[in-house]
Parts: C-alpha cells; sequence; structure tokens
C-alpha cells in the first residue's frame, strides 16, 4: 500500500460519534517514521447536507459518494441509523463498489450490518456492538459470530466490537501497516492507553 494512503468514513444520520471520531482521529494524526502523514482521512455522506450524529452533533462531510475519491481502506462505523441504511441501496451499492477496489475494509460497531447487507461478510468470523450480535446473526446467518472478539481481523475484512473498539482497531490496522512502533507513538500523543495484548485480535 503508497503512503500517504486514502481512507473514507462513511458517515449517516444517526451515527455514533465515537464510532467515525475516534478512527478519523487516530488516522488524522499517525505519522510515518518519516513523520509525514501517513493517511488522507476523508469523510464522505450520501448527500452534501450536513449529518446529523446520534445526539444531533451537525457534521460537514467532505465529499458525497458520488465525488469520494476511491479510498485504500474504507471504514464503516455503526450507530442507530444503521438499522434504516440497512434498507438503502444507493449506500450498500456505494459501500460494495468501493470494498471492492480498497485494499481493507474496516467496520466499527454496527457498521457490520451495512457490511453484511452488502453480501461482504458471507462465511466470516465477525462481531460487533454486543447489543446487536443477534441482529447481526439474522443479517449474516452464515458467518460466525465472535461475542469474544473486541477486533477480527480476516485479511481484507477486519471488524470490531462496539464504539471505542473503533479506536483500537484503527491503532491495530497502523501497526498491522507500519509497525507496532508507530501505533504506539500514536496511542502515546493520543494519551490513549492501548492495551495491545488485550486486543483479542484473531
Amino acid at each position: 500500500m503508497n503512503f500517504p494512503c486514502k481512507i473514507a468514513i462513511l458517515i449517516f444520520d444517526d451515527v455514533e460519534v465515537l464510532d467515525f471520531c475516534g478512527p478519523f482521529e487516530v488516522f488524522s494524526i499517525t505519522k510515518d517514521n518519516q513523520e509525514q502523514k501517513a493517511f488522507k482521512v476523508m469523510i464522505a455522506a450520501e448527500n452534501e447536507a450536513p449529518v446529523l450524529t446520534r445526539n444531533q452533533l451537525s457534521i460537514n462531510p467532505h465529499y458525497t459518494i458520488t465525488n469520494c475519491p476511491a479510498p485504500d481502506i474504507l471504514l464503516i462505523p455503526g450507530g442507530p441509523g444503521t438499522r434504516r441504511e440497512m434498507g438503502n441501496d444507493n449506500l450498500l451499492n456505494w459501500i460494495k463498489s468501493c470494498s471492492k477496489q480498497s485494499k481493507l475494509t474496516l467496520s466499527v460497531c454496527t457498521g457490520s450490518l451495512l457490511l453484511g447487507k452488502a453480501n461482504l461478510l458471507d462465511g466470516l468470523e465477525i462481531t460487533t456492538h454486543h447489543g446487536a450480535l443477534d441482529l447481526l446473526k439474522e443479517v449474516v446467518p452464515n458467518a460466525v459470530i465472535r461475542k469474544d472478539k473486541r477486533i477480527i481481523d480476516n485479511g481484507k475484512f477486519i471488524v470490531s466490537g462496539g464504539i471505542s473498539a473503533g479506536i483500537d482497531m484503527s491503532l491495530y490496522v497502523v501497526a498491522k501497516l507500519l509497525g507496532k512502533d508507530v501505533a504506539m507513538k500514536t496511542a502515546e500523543y493520543m494519551e490513549y492507553r492501548w492495551l495491545i495484548d488485550d486486543l483479542g485480535v484473531c
């Protein structure tokens, strides 16, 4: 993967704030061993209008799904809005198209429901927020649902549990791509206590 690599984070109404802001922070501040920004982070939404997150924080996306540059990494957060967006074919088709081109596709929390509805998680080991595990099983009946894992790395598809797990997953991805030292340096800058040995990665 060439650096700086492009990361597209999808947002939608009623997205969980930390689901996307945690990864946004991690990837935005990560620098490589030459002290250059390692990632270009792009926030994408279906339309140009501000997105109202869960609890009504207003966010202006950088791009729409029609003009967002093809990402190297696609990240799908969760939140109550995923239940509505599971029926949004326009969004699901964009997710499928981006994922086909991307090197990695990531989900946080109930973002895995959208990946599941896009038929991207069949046969994989997956997880989500503890309150949505049964729903995820309904959406992806032939996947292996893991309640005991905070992060699961299936190769191209990396999924994480609820909300704060997205920060750990993002640091894991930094370590996977740039090495543990770079990830630890990012966590230190954030003053985030990253317990790498406790991630429970498959």
